[in-house]
């Protein structure tokens, strides 16, 4: 059985968000403007400066990962044992920024000058406090769209795939016991024809 939904037009498809849409083009255009800005940068200086600019940023990175995996484990090991005593876990940790500083130190080590000016950049406290700070905005508005939305519009957006391709939407209702038929071992169900 299933409501009275109305099937979308079999020609619709889902819409891709625009950050997917344009997120293969925006890659490929970066990876040209950081091509263009090592050539410029060879052009003016040498190819070694480039070739050690390169292997700086990929050192740095490195160094900064392995820092910021330092910090997380020894605010997790802290936890942990905070845990196991029975204190209630301190908030002074600060262990927010550790998500951001490995990701500055992942862009740091990639070739590149513009990866390695946002991993810097994503390095400076101030810059990681304030991204901090909108991606747990973002992520609370979110929760509460999908929270005011409901399992239950997620269950009802149900679509069943025909061989035909068409869509059909709708619900499933189950009875909780056939009807008659019952649970005697000499009974069967009623024969329909």
């Amino acid at each position: 059985m299933t409501t009275g939904a109305s099937t979308p037009p079999p020609s619709s498809r889902p819409r891709r968000s625009k950050v997917l849409r344009f997120l293969p083009m925006g890659v490929a255009a970066w990876l040209v403007l950081e091509i263009w800005l090592l050539m410029v940068v060879a052009g003016a200086a040498s190819g070694l400066a480039v070739f050690l600019l390169l292997v700086a940023g990929f050192v740095l990175g490195s160094v900064v990962i392995k820092r910021a995996g330092r910090r997380a484990f020894r605010a997790l090991s802290e936890t942990l044992q905070q845990q196991q005593s029975g204190v209630p876990p301190q908030g002074g940790t600060n262990s927010e920024g550790n998500g951001l500083m490995m990701l500055g130190g992942l862009l740091l080590m990639l070739p590149g000058l513009i990866s390695d000016a946002l991993g810097l950049l994503l390095l400076i406290p101030p810059v990681q406090k304030a991204l901090g700070r909108y991606a747990e905005r973002t992520f609370e508005r979110k929760m509460r769209e999908v929270s005011s939305g409901g399992l239950g519009d997620a269950f009802q957006q149900a679509r069943i795939h025909r061989p035909d391709g068409k869509v059909v939407q709708g619900e499933v209702i189950r009875d909780a016991e056939p009807r008659g038929y019952q649970e005697d071992a000499g009974s069967r169900p009623p024969l329909t024809g």
